[in-house]
């Protein structure tokens, strides 16, 4: 264990009493040599947050100090909570108790009032440990002397002050960027300089480069960077044919969208003659170029992961390499890493090896390809590819069996249908519509999903320092809420001993095809916990799995990459025990880095969809469709709509009546007339107003006589309901209560995104 660890057991000991510098020196034998560097470890603990040091300067753990360390998560309205990893509720920070903190920020928070009936602890921040906004975007206003940037992000309260010097010739109305150099304190905005002008809103691209600004994701590679992926040979050195188990024999297919162009898996099936499956699941050997603390190795920890917005993406590592030599083209050799295995027809992996491997696939596949194939039997694509069509009957086989198994066992299975946002080439939406997941993507998830699975098992019991992808059971507070609002629409659920993921599986069951489908989906993937990074081998809840990483991605995503390094290590020389110790501190923090990365890059992915979302209602005010109730609340409706486009009935807006919110039933109730307004009942809306400040979209109900009248509804060909996206800022706005959601890709595509319940897989 580190020093830094050991200070921190020893400080949470129950008799531990605060101590200062020089008793914390006596205690531990520090040498008068020493004494400078053990001060300068005590400073880095309390910079970090992980310890205290008081008024008198003696030292302990926040939480014996009457001290919380956590997140701060602001509010629009000024006020804020605090988020902390220890704690079940967050801590609610008044406008007088922000002190400073902005959106992000690492902060020290002293409870001030304790929770009543029912309500949260009150703090004020005493410290912020670690600033996390560094730069602003937001709209220049310019005057004589000096100016200021009002930000986009409307969490930031504050303009920042911008001294004329510093303001780049920025024009008014401009989108700048702006770096701050001198953080808020009480009663002073903070002060910054204009680093980049953008341009002006609603210039072609201003809209999503504004976004990419705002979460600092770095759309170029350094020169350093691209030199050195430029100097990678495009041919296999000839010494790996000679110790790589050669497969460019075996009929192998990758399978993806029409538009992805880093392709990193391939499949290949066969029939054994006692009846098992030989599944083959070809991953990408990016590792051979990537190599530990190169400068391609380095860049992609620090993204962590790429991210793939509605009109581009930017990627992990450059396009040498995930577009070209670790791209598995079709016809063309390929350094891989394999895992092959033998499947009986219960699903059971009998047997399984990972090894080093050279391919060359046949054919590059789309998912709308080989769904005419096995769906709708196109005859002109079985003929094109008569040579392959018996491996896709066998790839449909297994991928049912593979899929049974993993509902039998309790894995929950959440069906819902994602949007794709489709741009015209100026960047305006011109249709939103879901994104079909059809048989063919559905055998790609459930081969990465065992492939991971197998490998997650495989490397557990070598005992050896490994990055899992684990998923913890809900907490229990939120279990209970969940319950409660189940119980209230009807639906039991069979008190259990033990928490399995088998009883949200059984009540999706029942719900099926019923009005509530989706509003029990919803409720229930916000009341799981998030799937995360860790080198612990803790489960994946939602997957019903014991053992579970993330191994079949490595062009797109860090900690892919990093198991594959440690594979590779394990299988070629063995790990000896200096290496070990080594590799526990570089997977903890590829675990930490590629889960903070990975909730950036989705946040920007979401913001982005929102932005578009709300772009191709602003053309749509006026027009009438139906929907259904998703979601209720103490301050109105949100109703989701075929297109998946959600949107707010403000109770304002409800004018035939005063309407109370019933928290228990999640309805509204008319105090007079008695109309109820209940999740998943059926509506029919006109499209009222739009914010784009924020990409909120308002409905208005049409009222009976309005119903009755021939309103031409907007015919969407779409039957299907995407989980809360753009609602979720504003109910964050309106109410105190913070959700958390499994919200991951399942398969992303250059020009797409989809979320569900399912791990990012493929």
């Amino acid at each position: 264990m580190s020093i830094k660890g050991v200070l921190v057991s020893f400080m949470k000991e129950n008799a531990y009493k605060p101590m200062n510098a020089k008793e914390l020196a006596k205690i531990f034998a520090i040498r008068r040599h020493e004494l400078k560097d053990f001060q300068k470890t005590l400073d880095v603990m309390e910079k970090e947050g992980l310890i205290v040091k008081n008024r008198t300067e003696h030292y302990g753990v926040p939480e014996k100090m009457g001290l919380i360390v956590g997140i701060f998560d602001a509010k629009p309205k000024g006020f804020g909570f605090v988020i902390s990893e220890d704690r079940e509720r967050d801590v609610f920070i008044p406008i007088a108790g922000v002190n400073g903190a902005m959106n992000g920020d690492k902060v020290i928070v002293k409870i001030t009032k304790t929770p009543i009936e029912g309500k949260r602890e009150e703090g004020e921040i005493e410290k912020i440990v670690e600033r996390n906004i560094k730069t602003v975007i937001g709209i220049y206003e310019d005057s004589k002397n000096f100016g200021f940037v009002v930000p986009e992000d409307k969490k930031l309260q504050m303009d920042i002050f911008i001294p004329k010097s510093q303001n780049m010739n920025a024009k008014q109305g401009q989108v700048v960027v702006a770096k701050i150099t001198q953080y808020p304190k009480r009663g002073r905005n903070p002060e910054g300089k204009i680093t980049e002008v953008l341009g002006y809103k609603g210039e072609k691209g201003i809209d999503i480069l504004t976004i990419i600004r705002k979460f600092n994701l770095p759309e170029e590679f350094t020169e350093k960077v691209e030199e050195y992926a430029a100097g990678i040979e495009d041919k296999i050195p000839e010494e790996e044919f000679g110790r790589r188990i050669d497969l460019r024999e075996k009929k192998m297919v990758t399978i993806d969208g029409e538009d992805a162009k880093d392709l990193d898996d391939a499949v290949s099936i066969e029939k054994l003659d006692n009846g098992n499956y030989k599944l083959g699941v070809h991953i990408a050997d990016v590792t051979h170029y990537v190599k530990e603390r190169n400068p391609l190795d380095k860049e992609a920890l620090k993204r962590g992961t790429s991210v793939y917005l509605v009109d581009r993406v930017i990627p992990m590592l450059p396009k040498k390499l995930s577009n070209g030599v670790c791209s598995l083209n079709p016809k063309v050799d390929r350094l891989a890493l394999t895992c092959m295995m033998e499947i009986d027809n219960t699903g059971k992996v009998v047997s399984n090896e990972v090894f080093e491997s050279i391919i060359k696939t046949n054919e590059r596949m789309t998912y709308s390809d080989v769904t005419k194939i096995l769906k709708y039997g196109d005859e002109e694509l079985i003929e094109k590819y008569d040579y392959l069509y018996e491996d896709f009957k066998l790839m449909e086989e297994l991928f049912n069996i593979l899929n049974k198994k993993r509902m039998s066992r309790g894995a929950i299975d959440f069906d819902f249908e994602e949007s794709k946002i489709i741009l015209d080439k100026l960047g305006k939406p011109v249709d939103i519509k879901p994104y079909e997941r059809e048989v063919s993507n559905r055998i790609i998830e459930e081969f990465m999903l065992v492939c991971n699975e197998t490998v997650a098992e495989y490397m557990f019991w070598t005992n050896l320092p490994f990055v899992y992808r684990i998923h913890e059971e809900p907490s229990s507070e939120k279990l209970e809420r969940f319950k409660e609002f189940a119980h209230n629409i009807g639906l039991f659920i069979r008190p259990t001993q033990t928490l399995h993921p088998r009883v949200f599986q059984e009540i999706l069951e029942k719900v099926k095809g019923k009005k509530e489908e989706t509003v029990i989906g919803t409720l229930m993937l916000r009341t799981m916990m998030k799937a995360r990074y860790a080198p612990e081998c803790a489960g994946h809840f939602g997957l019903a799995a014991r053992y579970y990483c993330h191994f079949t991605s490595p062009i797109r995503r860090y900690p892919d990459l990093m198991i594959h390094r440690i594979i590779k290590e394990f299988i070629n020389t063995g790990i000896d025990e200096k290496r070990i110790n080594k590799l526990k501190n570089i997977v903890g923090e590829a675990a930490l880095r590629s889960s903070e990365r990975e909730k950036i890059a989705m946040e920007a992915e979401r913001e982005v969809d929102d932005l578009k979302k709300a772009e191709y209602m602003k053309e749509r005010i006026g027009e009438v469709y139906e929907g259904i109730i998703s979601s209720v609340t103490n301050f109105g409706m949100f109703i989701e709509l075929p297109n998946t486009i959600e949107g707010l009935v403000h109770i304002s807006a409800l004018e035939d009546d005063y309407y109370i919110f019933d928290e228990r039933h999640f309805c509204l109730i008319g105090e007079h007339t008695k109309n109820v307004y209940r999740l998943g009942d059926a509506v029919k809306i006109r499209v009222s107003s739009v914010e784009m400040d924020n990409y909120d979209i308002y409905f208005e109900l049409l009222s009976d006589e309005e119903e009755n009248e021939e309103i031409d509804v907007v015919d969407v060909d779409i039957d299907v309901m995407e989980d809360m996206k753009s609602v979720n800022e504003i109910i964050e706005k309106e109410t105190t209560e913070r959700i958390e959601a499994i919200e991951e890709p399942i398969v992303i595509l250059e020009n797409e995104e989809h979320e569900a319940i399912e791990e990012p897989i493929h």
